[in-house]
């Protein structure tokens, strides 16, 4: 079969797009993706020269009363438009939309030329544009289960597929070697995501000082945050390893302890899957507070601490992270739960279903 992916704009939608093009080449499926002209598109899809990528514009909705809004009806219509000829050019069998207003022209165009359509939530609560594109669908693909009440189609938990080199993670020796850092040695990972992570890699490095002197920070601020909390924090503990950026994230799953992060859902399957216990800080801005709902699901099931940026002080913060992180049984019970959550498989869910039908 021949399987239209449209997975361009954020990585939270790109990588999983992947891993399900990946599962469909690997069962003798035709697969084709949609990215954005965005960089993230071209830097990731340069690394899969297996796979075919089809660059088109990005559209991202403007606020209901921008002045905006004009414009963008435009370029939905012309995107629809496009959308139509890829799928016949392409000769597709499914349009399969991994989340965003990116997914809505093709999904919608696959509709209207009678195709089987899809569309893959992360989150615990779907976004608003997931929700108008589910309408189009003949089926919603769902990585959390409190997602499926916000569906009128029939949905399916599928988990949120992952990169294989996440699910397959080096040891801890050659993870700790990547990084210059001690195996031996309790390991917190700091991870903000791709947005909104200022306040919290502050707040790490504030507390840091505190924490007891045999636990090592790895702490990836994002490229944005890198040279000011570098200059805000010039004589940093021993142990603390600072990065703006990390390409070697399964590494750095397979060294730590306990990682402190936003709760994007990208960042928690990747958690889920590593058995990594975690204390989550949910960006404070994200759209109908997506985030907080993700963390709760983890926070319920015993895997993670849920806690809010506003409730948050560098002593408040430094007690909580000893408190986990010298407490090993704990931790154990954390890392259970956080497997339990875990579907290795979701890129094959995904990509069985369509092809089954």
């Amino acid at each position: 079969m021949k399987i239209l992916i449209a997975c361009g704009g954020t990585g939270g939608h790109l990588f999983p797009g992947i891993a399900v093009a990946e599962s469909l080449l690997a069962q003798g499926h035709k697969p084709l993706l949609l990215i954005s002209q965005k960089k993230i598109d071209a830097q990731a899809s340069a690394k899969y020269p297996h796979l075919s990528f089809k660059v088109v514009p990005a559209i991202a909705k403007p606020p209901t009363l921008s002045p905006k809004m004009l414009p963008f009806m435009v370029a939905l219509w012309k995107s629809i438009r496009s959308s139509k000829k890829i799928i016949r050019d392409f000769g597709a069998d499914a349009v399969l939309g991994m989340g965003g207003f990116t997914s809505l022209p093709p999904v919608y165009a696959g509709h209207r030329l009678g195709k089987k359509t899809y569309v893959h939530d992360s989150n615990a609560r779907p976004g608003r544009a997931n929700i108008l594109t589910s309408r189009f669908c003949t089926e919603v693909f769902i990585g959390l289960e409190p997602a499926a009440k916000f569906f009128k189609t029939p949905t399916l938990l599928t988990g949120t597929p992952a990169r294989p080199e996440i699910i397959n993670l080096p040891s801890r020796d050659q993870a700790a070697a990547k990084f210059g850092l001690d195996p031996d040695k309790t390991t917190l990972l700091v991870t903000g995501g791709s947005q909104g992570a200022l306040q919290l890699n502050r707040l790490i490095a504030q507390a840091a000082p505190s924490l007891p002197e045999n636990i090592q920070i790895l702490h990836i601020a994002g490229p944005g945050d890198y040279e000011r909390i570098r200059s805000e924090n010039p004589k940093r503990r021993p142990g603390y390893h600072l990065m703006g950026f990390c390409d070697q994230m399964p590494s750095a799953y397979a060294l730590a302890d306990l990682a402190i992060a936003r709760s994007g859902a990208s960042t928690l399957t990747e958690l889920s899957l590593a058995g990594l216990p975690s204390v989550l800080v949910p960006y404070p801005y994200a759209a109908d507070d997506h985030q907080t709902a993700n963390a709760r699901v983890f926070s319920t099931a015993g895997a993670a601490k849920l806690i809010q940026e506003k409730d948050l002080t560098p002593e408040s913060l430094a007690k909580l992270l000893t408190d986990l992180l010298t407490n090993p049984g704990t931790l154990n019970a954390m890392s259970e739960a956080a497997k339990s959550l875990a579907i290795a498989d979701a890129a094959e869910r995904v990509s069985m279903e369509i092809t089954a039908q």
